[in-house]
């Protein structure tokens, strides 16, 4: 049998995270992993006591028809990233890594081209981690430099989505 890389390891890791996932439009596992122990991990769900949306049974986004990372006031749910590092003290989040897995909830399909929402992007540049890694593909990912979101500053452009 042959070892599994750790990147992917840990990213299998925060697919299993996202199984806790209570979104019913797309979910998302993030793990934070700082020198090889993992510090904490978040899924998608409604506030602690609050109804999720599988409770529900229906996505108050979806249904206004709203695209992926717009109007995020009207979601019910925090989002895996934020989860993870309200879970976890800044001094183990500095110079970390999170690794971030996206689910669509109906295919079960990996989220193409996923990526933190700018608010979670804002969220982890204020936490100190230093790098993002998000799987495309069970086997392939994306690796950012959360520097590079200081650089390149989205709010300035007005762009919407992710």
């Amino acid at each position: 049998m042959s070892r599994r890389d750790k990147i992917n390891y840990y990213l299998d890791i925060a697919q299993s995270v996202l199984e806790r996932g209570t979104c019913i439009r797309r979910n998302f596992g993030a793990i934070i992993v700082k020198d090889d122990e993992i510090v904490s991990t978040g899924y998608v769900g409604a506030p602690r006591g609050r109804a999720n949306c599988s409770d529900l049974g229906y996505c108050t986004r979806e249904k206004l028809n709203i695209p992926r990372g717009e109007r995020y006031e009207l979601c019910r749910s925090v989002h895996a990233e934020a989860n993870a590092i309200i879970s976890a003290s800044r001094s183990h989040m500095l110079g970390a890594t999170l690794y971030l897995v996206g689910m669509d909830y109906k295919t079960k399909e990996l989220v193409p081209d996923a990526s933190a929402c700018s608010m979670c992007k804002r969220l982890i540049i204020n936490s100190g981690i230093s790098t993002v890694i998000v799987r495309n593909t069970q086997d392939k990912y994306t690796t950012i430099n959360v520097n590079s979101w200081v650089d390149d500053d989205e709010s300035l452009d007005a762009k919407l989505g992710y």
